[in-house]
């Protein structure tokens, strides 16, 4: 069986991406490397976590020792390389985390693919998953394209810059063959609910105030995540070697107008007085370096590979809602902390 390590692999599009290996590549062995900080849940895989070609592995790509160990046990021919500190807010008050995990995690697997595959890279592929903020902040018009200059604005898309530039650096030194995606906002279900839609459900849920910041005029390009791990699916078979790929979702929303919808879905779903979810909208100081606009141009994986998204917005919204809605047990195990003895219960003690 050919074996694919995906790093992130419990955390919000790593799980979709297992989930669709898993199911989609029978003939591959698929392990999923996570360290289970407080963004990784194993309860996101509890579908294919007993499934011949699924193994998991604890560990920290900050750990090279544990890396080694790792790629010497399973032997991957495939990395797809999704962990990764991600949280905006988290990396103002915290950078440090970032700098270890998105640059020096990213440095750790590179060598540990290079001393694995020692200059055979036949047949073996290091696919790079990262984000457009590494572009910086788009005015009222245009498009980020893939040759569009590195601008980032925060210490988290400063150090997933910083990882992107080593990754291409492997590449033209040592031969390494890799890929590079960078994808706009995802959103859809098992988000970890720090993140703005996940949120503003879990807080319409119970009837509290929904956070926005400044005016809420900040726009985003917003990607179903499934349409992300079918994209990620994509580039991994058919990209070319040490080419760059954007992913967009072609959906561009102002922070305010998606609340707005998302409050006028929650109270058709909830039977709520029509704008009563409105009404929980308050306006707080603005995020520290609060890029402006991100809008993504995915005409290169279009035209080169045939990945366009299948879902627009407002049809992957009200998905996304359901499955909250659907899945309260889920939210709660995330908001209260509880979800953090899956691994335990599953992993150590039977």
């Amino acid at each position: 069986m050919k074996t694919i390590l995906i790093t992130g692999g419990a955390g919000f599009i790593g799980s979709h991406v297992v989930r669709r290996f898993v199911n989609n590549y029978p003939n591959y062995r698929i392990v999923n490397l996570d360290a289970l900080t407080y963004a990784g849940n194993l309860e996101n895989l509890k579908d294919v976590e007993t499934a011949d070609n699924y193994i998991f592995e604890q560990a920290d790509i900050t750990d090279p020792a544990k890396l080694k160990q790792v790629f010497e046990k399973y032997r991957p021919e495939g990395v797809v390389h999704l962990a990764a500190e991600s949280h905006v807010d988290r990396s103002i008050s915290g950078p440090m985390a970032f700098i270890q995990t998105n640059i020096l995690g990213t440095v750790n697997l590179l060598t540990a693919a290079k001393d694995l595959w020692n200059g055979n890279w036949e047949g073996k592929r290091f696919y790079h998953i990262s984000t457009d903020e590494v572009y910086g902040s788009l005015g009222e018009e245009g498009l980020f394209f893939e040759d569009t200059a590195y601008d980032p604005r925060s210490p988290y898309s400063a150090s997933k810059a910083s990882s992107d530039h080593l990754v291409r650096a492997y590449f033209h030194t040592y031969g390494l063959p890799i890929v590079i995606s960078n994808c706009s906002n995802n959103y859809g279900p098992n988000h970890f609910p720090e993140k703005l839609i996940p949120l503003a459900i879990h807080r319409i849920q119970n009837k509290e105030e929904i956070p926005i910041y400044g005016k809420g005029e900040n726009i985003r390009d917003w990607l179903f995540v499934e349409d992300h791990a079918s994209a990620i699916d994509v580039v991994f078979h058919k990209g070319g070697l040490g080419e760059t790929y954007n992913i967009g979702g072609n959906n561009e929303w102002t922070n305010i107008d998606l609340i707005k919808l998302l409050c006028k879905i929650m109270d058709e779903k909830l039977g709520r007085e029509a704008g009563s979810s409105e009404k929980l909208i308050t306006f707080v100081k603005d995020r520290a370096g609060h890029d402006l606009r991100y809008a993504i141009d995915s005409t290169k994986l279009k035209t080169e590979l045939g990945w366009e998204p299948s879902l627009t917005f407002e049809e992957g919204l009200p998905k996304t809602v359901d499955w909250y809605l659907n899945n309260e047990a889920w939210l709660n195990n995330v908001t209260s902390g509880a979800y953090q003895n899956y691994f335990k219960q599953q992993y150590q003690e039977r």
